[in-house]
């Protein structure tokens, strides 16, 4: 099982990014997918999650509703991070994951992590 994030860089804040998180040693229909962050000097967070294809219901943080959205291309093995109206607050290391169990809002319920990829926000 792997998960492999990319597509992080250099944005000037109200600009967009999309992340994607490509998939590989199983199938990504059955797996909901997370992503989570880690801002410089705090402990990684959850940003948001996609539920497994059944339904493919989507959850965001307080802090990205509205701004982010979150989806899944089974065909592709992948599920991508929209990002847009990005502010310096969103700078953070981002990384997706695999659920495990439980509803997907803590990093305990994952079983698999890719590594992160970079996202900063700065003029």
């Amino acid at each position: 099982v792997q998960l492999q994030a990319s597509g992080g860089g250099l944005v000037q804040p109200g600009g967009s990014l999309r992340l994607s998180c490509a998939a590989s040693g199983f199938f990504l229909d059955y797996y909901a997918i997370g992503w989570f962050r880690q801002a410089p000097g705090k402990e990684r967070e959850w940003v948001s999650c996609i539920s497994s294809s059944d339904s493919s219901s989507t959850y965001y943080a307080d802090s990205v509703k509205g701004r982010f959205t979150i989806s899944r291309d089974n065909a592709k093995s992948t599920v991508y991070l929209q990002m847009n109206s990005l502010n310096a607050e969103d700078t953070a290391v981002y990384y997706c994951a695999r659920l495990a169990y439980g509803l997907g809002f803590r990093e305990s319920e994952y079983d698999y992590w890719g590594k992160g990829t970079l996202v900063t926000v700065s003029s």
